[in-house]
């Protein structure tokens, strides 16, 4: 029996966790898949057979799909298998790979780098910012698998320098200016007409911090001046800032300021003489 659950999605992405629990050790009839997709095991193996060529999967070697492939598979492992399926857009597999790139090898060596990867963007998943802890966790995974599978280099965009500065003051602004676009990585890399994984570096690059730390450092900061103003109810103070829900507005608050809204609602109401 084969099974899928969303863990992730938004226009250009698609993040599914797949399990199959019955042992097929004979070939499936053809697929014909009309997306980009990298699928990742997280238990079990399993055989993939497209374009002639044989590949055994498991959670040390994974495998890239293009549209139009015709592929096979066959599940001989006893127990199933679990496997993280992740489906891009044409337009993001240009943005990770190049224009016009196409796989040179369809296997993709798992390193324990890769495995952690992999593994943050699961547990980001579970936090439910979607548009920037999960976004730049699966650039990252994209970035790493799909620079082994195409020949040349990943596009990053250019180096670091003054660009970089002028690029960072300009999201900055935008996640200040709480910009639609910032409410996501994609989003905002395309407002700045520049590449995801350059916008991504250059935060890195410059503060030493990742994006989503700086965005969630700007959401806290906003908490605090609404707390402090006397706001009384989280989950709308959770909906305004961007939070999955109140629950996540919580556990943001209290990993950047060691308190929860809470206690900080009673730390920032002036005490009465």
């Amino acid at each position: 029996m084969l099974t899928s659950t969303v863990l992730a999605t938004r226009p250009d992405f698609r993040v599914t966790a797949v399990s199959c629990r019955d042992d097929h050790s004979r070939w499936s009839q053809e697929e014909v898949r009309e997306d980009y997709r990298v699928v990742l095991v997280r238990r079990g193996r399993f055989r993939r057979r497209a374009a002639g060529t044989l590949a055994e999967v498991d959670p040390t070697m994974a495998y890239l799909g293009i549209p139009g492939e015709e592929e096979r598979f066959a599940h001989p492992a006893a127990g199933g298998d679990e496997c993280t399926s992740i489906s891009l857009t044409p337009a993001l597999w240009r943005a990770v790979a190049g224009e016009d790139a196409r796989p040179a090898r369809q296997s993709v060596y798992v390193d324990a780098r890769l495995d952690l990867a992999h593994r943050r963007v699961l547990a980001s998943a579970r936090t439910g910012d979607v548009d920037h802890a999960v976004t730049e966790d699966l650039l990252r995974l994209l970035s790493a698998t799909v620079g082994q599978a195409v020949d040349g280099s990943v596009p990053a965009g250019v180096g670091p320098g003054r660009e970089d500065a002028v690029l960072l003051a300009a999201a900055r602004h935008a996640i200040g200016e709480a910009h639609p676009a910032s409410k996501g990585l994609l989003p905002l890399a395309e407002l700045l007409g520049v590449s995801p994984y350059r916008l991504s570096r250059s935060f890195t690059r410059e503060l030493g911090i990742s994006l989503t730390r700086y965005r969630n450092r700007v959401r806290v900061g906003r908490a605090l001046d609404r707390l402090e103003a006397g706001e009384n109810s989280l989950a709308v103070l959770a909906a305004d800032l961007g939070f999955a829900d109140q629950a996540h507005l919580c556990r943001t608050v209290r990993q950047y300021v060691g308190h929860t809204p809470t206690a900080l609602r009673r730390l920032l109401t002036p005490r009465s003489c």
